[in-house]
């Protein structure tokens, strides 16, 4: 890396300043310059000066925030406009307005001509709403649980809500929530610690659909979320998370302010939060409460939609899971046509009265009918709009297995998502702005096509756009060995006697210090039972409290194993002898039977290519990477990634696969690796 930051052509005047803003921020923080760093940084600069679109693989350990930050900020003295960085999880987006940013800011402000306004904006149920807080909301929760979710990042549970008590202590939740809104500047509920369950935060919070508006709302000037927007529409750098993106470029609506570049972090998780947000879910029982709460806040005649839910419900009764192929039927088509007709006519009728009075209960019962409606129209228009739509029930737990299995019995749900969300995000997001994407896992191999196909920046009319990786500090083929049990029979259902055997084996051999991932929390959860009984050391298992406090005790304790899933996959920073194995019970494929991924497989084999390649080979190939990246986290740790599904060995697409995988030195040889994992554990031991 260091002889490609030589070779490359004569810098710009804006490079070279960024460098030096680069330089003393890194001494300023204590660190070291690196050139990867030094790389990516100059790449953003030559994008923001170009206005060309950018990919950047940047491995763990190279310091991408600070690569990108201090271009963002350069841009930021002269532009008129706010840049962006978005984020995946508001956990990062946390971390970079509660941590990164304010350390930057502290080394480099003397250099800067002015100070750096920074805003940070999250989706409106994030803030306490002080006109619910006063009663301008009836005190009653949508049914469903997705009712209304527009611009809120609800891809992933939000991490304080397991930090409440039980919900018979919902009241007094509550009337801390009451207590700590008197006080606090922001109503930002990632400051409320400790947090409260999701119950609770209804009580005190409302959706974008829910919300009155500024011109209705009579506490509006006082509102925390718009006052949020209005920070970020003075602010130089604006901090987001992937789902507001996703409103403002699919919806069009001003959730941001305008914006010239934006930076995209955790890039890779990019196309499936964007789907995620703009996803769709209906249920007969989410239009009863509906109209429930119609004839109960406006008092309007229901009967009509009443009666075209339960002629739904005849229609969709005894449908099985999974995708449409052909789409929704006549019959079903008939049911959501008359549906949205009933629904319409409910609006109109429910219009607000001449005396324009302030009704949270109106508006509430109102955005309950239009979410109704929207959905109708777009499941009715969904061939034309290549909309993909399936049906699903929820789970329910099984207290005698500890898990939750689908019930066939309970109601069906109708779902819709978009085919591909690259045409929109084009539109929406690349059209008009310089966006630079990145992450750790961004390409495959060399290639940054499967990741960029996938957001709108492959084929006719697409814009142009640079790929780059700038590597990683790490040494990986000293620090790492890639152990793949190629001996093991082809993963089935559940995990197999052989692979819990050779887990025991590699656990043993390493003296614990072991992470544990699992493609399923079923999984997780028996592997964890069964190790308990054969080993002499800590297992800890996601589930059994917070996920903040079973990664710190599994950091503390150098002999603790930790067990758990998707979350585990991507979540967990922990560097030196505590993480020194990570096992992977099988290759992340998607489900056989998600039916968005067998939409999107099919589209791509009816056009000609490779479905499973192009589909659920990338998806693997980018999570087993997130996964076997959990090992080496700073350039003192090594370790062993072992993947237990011996496909990744045998099968033609295992060199795809690990393609996408950091250079770790590879083996099949299991004595090999007990030998490494023996000494990794002897070495922590002393």
């Amino acid at each position: 890396m260091v002889e490609k930051v030589a070779a490359d052509a004569v810098e710009s005047v804006g490079e070279k300043a960024t460098l030096e803003l680069l330089d003393r921020a890194v001494a300023g923080m204590g660190g070291q310059s690196r050139a990867g760093q030094h790389e990516m940084a100059k790449h953003v600069t030559r994008a923001i000066e170009t206005g060309e679109h950018l990919l950047v693989q940047a491995g763990t350990g190279t310091g991408k925030s600070l690569a990108y930050l201090i271009p963002l900020i350069a841009h930021s003295m002269d532009s008129n406009k706010p840049t962006l960085v978005s984020t995946a999880t508001l956990a990062l987006q946390t971390q970079i307005v509660g941590r990164d940013l304010p350390r930057l800011l502290e080394t480099i402000s003397p250099a800067l001509e002015r100070p750096v306004n920074v805003a940070l904006v999250k989706g409106r149920a994030n803030y306490v709403c002080r006109q619910k807080l006063e009663g301008g909301f009836p005190s009653e929760e949508p049914s469903e649980g997705q009712l209304f979710s527009l611009g809120e990042d609800t891809s992933v549970p939000h991490f304080a809500a397991s930090m409440g008590g039980p919900q018979s202590q919902l009241g007094k939740e509550v009337v801390r929530l009451r207590e700590w809104a008197e006080k606090t500047t922001t109503g930002d509920r990632d400051e409320l610690m400790p947090g409260v369950t999701d119950r609770a935060w209804r009580q005190v919070s409302v959706t974008s659909m829910e919300c009155l508006g500024a011109q209705k709302c009579p506490v509006a000037e006082e509102c925390f979320s718009e006052l949020a927007r209005s920070r970020a529409g003075e602010a130089d750098v604006v901090v987001t998370n992937h789902a507001m993106l996703a409103v403002s470029a699919f919806e069009g609506l001003a959730v941001l302010p305008e914006y010239d570049v934006v930076v995209v972090d955790e890039a890779h998780e990019l196309q499936d939060r964007v789907t995620g947000a703009v996803s769709g879910q209906l249920s007969v029982a989410m239009v009863h409460a509906a109209a429930s709460s119609a004839r109960k806040h406006t008092a309007i005649t229901v009967d009509a939609v009443n009666a075209a839910a339960e002629r739904l419900d005849m229609a969709i009764a005894g449908v099985p899971n999974g995708l449409l192929a052909s789409g929704l039927n006549d019959e079903q088509l008939d049911c959501l046509d008359q549906l949205r007709d009933a629904t319409r006519a409910a609006l109109s009728d429910s219009k607000t009265d001449s005396s324009n009075a302030v009704d949270g209960g109106r508006q509430l019962a109102r955005s309950r009918l239009m979410l109704i409606l929207e959905l109708c129209e777009r499941m009715l228009a969904a061939k034309e709009n290549r909309e993909v739509v399936w049906f699903s029930r929820n789970s329910t737990f099984d207290p005698q297995q500890g898990y939750s299995q689908p019930d066939e019995t309970a109601p069906a749900l109708i779902n819709i998502a978009p085919l591909s969300v690259a045409g929109r995000l084009r539109e929406g997001l690349f059209a008009g702005h310089t966006v630079v994407l990145t992450s750790a896992t961004l390409a495959i191999g060399s290639a940054f096509e499967p990741a960029a196909g996938g957001l709108g920046l492959i084929g006719d009319g697409a814009p142009s756009w640079t790929g780059i990786d700038v590597g990683s500090p790490f040494d990986y083929p000293k620090q790492g060995v890639l152990y793949v049990a190629k001996h093991l029979p082809k993963p089935g259902r559940g995990t197999s006697p052989e692979a819990l055997d050779e887990l025991e084996d590699l656990i043993r051999a390493s003296g614990g210090g072991a992470l544990c991932l699992f493609s399923s929390r079923r999984a997780a959860e028996e592997a964890a039972d069964a190790m308990r009984l054969r080993l002499d050391m800590d297992i800890l298992c996601q589930g059994e409290s917070t996920m903040a406090a079973l990664v710190k005790q599994f950091a503390d304790e150098p002999d603790t194993c930790l067990f758990g899933t998707m979350s585990l996959w991507q979540g967990v920073d922990v560097p030196g002898g505590s993480c020194r194995l990570v096992v992977i019970d099988r290759i992340p494929f998607p489900r056989p039977d998600d039916p968005l991924m067998t939409a999107r497989s099919r589209a791509v084999a009816q056009s000609g290519g490779n479905g499973f390649m192009a589909v659920s080979a990338t998806h693997a190939a980018i999570r087993l990477a997130q996964g076997a990246g959990r090992l080496i986290r700073s350039t003192g740790d090594k370790g062993v990634v072992a993947v237990l599904d011996s496909r990744l060995s045998t099968e033609r697409y295992g060199g795809f696969l690990r393609a996408a995988l950091p250079p770790f030195w590879a083996t099949t040889d299991r004595a090999v690796v007990r030998g490494v994992l023996e000494r990794l554990g002897s070495a922590k031991a002393s």
